[in-house]
């Protein structure tokens, strides 16, 4: 099958609503061909074929990685590439498939994560500084979804590389969807720092779109915020 024959099926698969049809369609296929298919499904407008192209940019990515860990490394730097300035694009897409990977990959997390996370934090004067700090809503909405994935499945990674201080400025965003996801990753990750705003956030009734599983929903920020703040104290 040629590449362009590939890239149209997956394209054509990803719109599915069965994510294990998904996931049994892309392992047929060479880990390598498929992962290129999934570069343009995790930049498409629509939410289905993109966040299905993230979910199978995971697991393509982890199987890439068991088969050549240097193909695999290719693509995780070809992703962090893509948030900077410098390449051209806008990385649409690329923080959410980091973490899908990461969550996948013990290996892959060890020698990224701190990578990732540097596009929370500000840059720095001092040349010791490592901050790659992301400024477009959009792509804060994916480093959100991010650090609440790898919370999940990663916690003791994350808090160890400082994810803890890293969330909660993003709680007073004045996008909704940014400020909703934090509040969700700070239950995952379990920072039990500003309570009193996780509290405050509990009567924002703003709703976005939530990804979680394989799964796409409406919910509300007060309700992320109340799942977070009972973690917490409870």
């Amino acid at each position: 099958m040629s590449t362009r024959k590939i890239k149209r099926h997956i394209l054509t698969v990803l719109a599915q609503p069965d994510l294990a049809t998904i996931e049994k369609e892309c392992s047929a296929l060479a880990a390598k061909d498929v992962v290129n298919a999934l570069f343009s499904g995790i930049c498409r407008s629509n939410e289905v074929v993109r966040w299905h192209a993230i979910s199978a940019m995971g697991l393509t990515v982890a199987r890439l990685a068991r088969e050549d860990i240097e193909q695999a490394r290719i693509i995780m730097r070809r992703l962090l590439w893509s948030l900077n300035d410098e390449s051209g694009g806008i990385g649409w897409g690329a923080p959410e498939s980091l973490a899908e990977i990461m969550s996948h990959h013990q290996v892959l997390a060890d020698e990224y994560v701190h990578m990732l996370l540097s596009y929370m934090r500000e840059d720095g004067e001092e040349i010791w500084q490592d901050g790659n700090f992301l400024e477009h809503e959009m792509l804060q909405q994916g480093l959100m979804w991010a650090a609440g994935r790898l919370g999940k499945c990663r916690k003791s990674l994350v808090l160890e590389k400082g994810l803890a201080n890293d969330i909660p400025p993003y709680l007073d965003s004045t996008d909704a969807t940014v400020r909703g996801l934090a509040a969700r990753a700070m239950g995952f990750v379990g920072v039990a720092s500003r309570l009193d705003r996780l509290a405050q956030l509990r009567d924002d009734q703003a709703h976005i779109r939530l990804y979680d599983d394989g799964l796409l929903q409406t919910v509300r920020v007060g309700e992320l915020a109340g799942m977070s703040l009972d973690t917490l104290v409870n």
